[in-house]
């Protein structure tokens, strides 16, 4: 059982969800940004190895999109290979700043749409994890364009099948481990 904000300990599974149900998901961000911890972290790191066991990931620049404290970055830093890792998300700095010693990016999905990210890649792996499917779906297409315009791959890690990736990438590979849906796509 996860532990909630009630209890004293950083918000769970549960209480992410109501939070974003109750505030939206710009509003809870702007009550828990700064202590943000994803609570699927260890289920995220397992994925992740296990994505990278199927079939390497890539070495080089890696973009964690919507990094929040950083539960990707950490993962990936323990696979072989040397990475140079940028984080991205317009909410969770203080999260992130705590526990990776990377640069970070405060840009939200609608400025990547945007084009924002054009002169910080090209990225050798883009990396999102449970954080894709909040994007608006009138504004995936853009995104999913953007995004494969700068990077070669992109890994996305969901808690469902959610958000459909037509644009912009092929899929290769997809598992399910602990209720993590794992996606891996290259850019067309």
């Amino acid at each position: 059982m996860s532990r909630g904000a009630a209890d004293g300990g950083r918000p769970g599974v549960d209480s992410v969800r109501a939070g974003y149900v109750e505030h939206g998901v710009r509003g809870y961000y702007a009550r828990h940004g700064d202590d943000y911890r994803n609570p699927h972290e260890d289920a995220i790191g397992e994925a992740i190895a296990l994505a990278d066991g199927r079939r390497p990931l890539p070495a080089g620049r890696v973009l964690d999109l919507a990094c929040g404290s950083g539960e990707a970055t950490l993962a990936l830093a323990t696979l072989d290979g040397e990475r140079i890792f940028v984080g991205c998300d317009p909410y969770t700095g203080d999260a992130w700043r705590a526990r990776v010693p990377h640069p970070l990016l405060e840009l939200d999905f609608t400025a990547i749409a945007a084009g924002a990210l054009q002169p910080h890649g090209p990225f050798d792996l883009i990396v999102c994890s449970f954080a894709l499917h909040l994007a608006e779906r009138s504004r995936l297409p853009g995104l999913l364009w953007a995004l494969s315009r700068v990077g070669a791959e992109l890994l996305v890690l969901s808690p469902h099948k959610r958000p459909a990736i037509d644009v912009g990438f092929e899929q290769i590979d997809a598992f399910v481990h602990r209720r993590v849906r794992v996606r891996r796509f290259v850019a067309r």
